[in-house]
């Protein structure tokens, strides 16, 4: 019966599309009736997910009709044609002949119907890493055609395919570092791009992104000495290119070991020179700390210092480490005064900040008579005491210096030389710092 309605309905199809041939001819090709008939052949059995049945006809209209004739004949047909690839898996020669069919539809499809360009390429890719995954050079160079073709809007997971060929071709000496680079920093740039029409998708591009990266990385491929020169021509040739800058140390950020050379610097400040951010000169400043140009850490530093969107804790951060590199390079006065913008910003640098100061007083050589030579460690001995009150953590090594510094205090007969005793005020102004102590001798 069911077969009885069939043969009913397509009949009933095939005088329908005589009083339509003459205005199909464009449509439907020269042999316009036929390809009608076998459309709607196909078609009936394909509503009926008779899927067998369907595709002879199938076979016939894609061979009568020409492409613009339905574009349901390239979406049914690579459904079709997947079937009878899984149903032939035993027999290689029909399969591979199955593939060949199945990507000229995904073309043709592109070709034909730009509307649905994007979506028919990414079904190739897929079907690519499907079908051919055993070629990785076949995968590579039809995803890099996926991939050039729709850029921002290709399938994520291919990219991560895509990538992960590159590596396997590049193990077997196929293609070299740069070009793997070169299809990694494509394939990111891409995944930073992709849509998302939720937030669910939004995650899933993230975590390709994240792919792709942890890909590069475990890969090895990119030494650090690949990348020096790589890159270090180009960067050479445009100092000012940001995108070029940028990728340099994203990359060499990313590789071990690969943040403490001259290519790497140059292009970080490129970078914060062209897009300036307070992190950023914060990141220059450790940069330069660490090759031991002092002037240009401090510099920096400064910079992210100045910095408009710095929260207390920060700024409060960043200064008691900027007091702390003063100290070590001989700038005391520098240092006194950031370590008490740092006590002032935040209560919890307090102790830290006051040891600093203590140090600084007591490291500072004042010229005058005995009393104002000696007076600097009444001061370094008070901001020691206000230390371990602030941070008992620092109780040992406070009471140390304090220990230390005690030993310099004046005599009680000097003292009493100058009209000084125990306990008296005592205003020292030194090396443009001023403090008001009081006055302690030792016997």
């Amino acid at each position: 019966m069911r077969k009885l309605i069939f043969i009913a309905s397509a009949t009933v199809m095939m005088v329908l599309s005589g009083n339509i041939v003459a205005n199909a001819q464009g449509k439907y090709g020269a042999d316009s009736a036929e390809c009608i008939k076998y459309l709607s052949y196909y078609t009936e059995y394909y509503k009926q997910k008779n899927y067998d049945q369907a595709l002879p006809s199938w076979r016939k209209a894609y061979k009568l009709c020409p492409p613009q004739a339905r574009h349901g004949l390239f979406t049914d047909g690579s459904v079709l044609i997947r079937r009878e690839i899984a149903a032939n898996k035993g027999d290689a020669a029909r399969v591979k002949s199955l593939i060949d069919t199945l990507m000229t539809l995904h073309d043709t499809r592109a070709k034909y119907y730009p509307k649905y360009a994007v979506t028919a390429l990414n079904n190739k890719g897929q079907d690519i890493c499907n079908y051919l995954a055993s070629d990785n050079g076949v995968v590579y160079e039809g995803l890099n055609y996926v991939i050039n073709q729709n850029a921002e809007q290709t399938k994520p997971s291919l990219l991560v395919q895509n990538l992960n060929s590159a590596i396997e071709l590049y193990k077997l000496g196929k293609i070299d570092a740069e070009q793997v680079i070169n299809i990694y920093q494509r394939n990111v740039a891409y995944a930073d791009k992709a849509p998302a029409k939720d937030a669910a998708e939004a995650e899933q591009n993230a975590k390709v992104k994240s792919d792709l990266e942890s890909l590069f990385i475990t890969s090895k491929v990119a030494s650090c000495d690949n990348l020096i020169a790589l890159f270090t021509p180009r960067y050479e040739a445009n100092p000012n290119d940001a995108e070029l800058a940028s990728n340099i140390v994203k990359m060499m950020s990313s590789t071990e070991g690969c943040i403490n050379n001259d290519l790497y610097l140059k292009a970080a400040t490129t970078v914060h020179r062209l897009q300036p951010t307070g992190q950023s000169a914060y990141f220059l400043y450790k940069l330069n700390a660490a090759k031991g140009n002092s002037s240009e850490a401090i510099g920096f530093l400064k910079e992210a210092l100045n910095s408009s969107d710095l929260s207390n804790s920060d700024a409060a951060a960043y200064n008691y480490e900027y007091a702390m590199y003063c100290i070590k390079n001989g700038r005391n006065g520098e240092a006194y005064s950031a370590a008490q913008k740092a006590a002032n910003l935040d209560p919890s640098y307090q102790g830290k900040a006051y040891y600093v100061m203590g140090s600084v007083w007591g490291s500072t050589s004042c010229g005058g008579d005995e009393i104002s030579r000696r007076a600097p460690y009444w001061v370094a001995c008070d901001y020691m005491q206000r230390a371990k009150a602030a941070d008992p953590s620092l109780t040992s090594e406070c009471n140390s210096m304090i220990g230390r510094y005690s030993a310099y205090f004046p005599k009680t007969a000097d003292a009493f030389m100058y009209d000084l005793q125990n306990g008296q005020s005592y205003t020292v102004s030194c090396g443009g710092m001023t403090a008001t102590t009081t006055v302690r001798t030792q016997k």
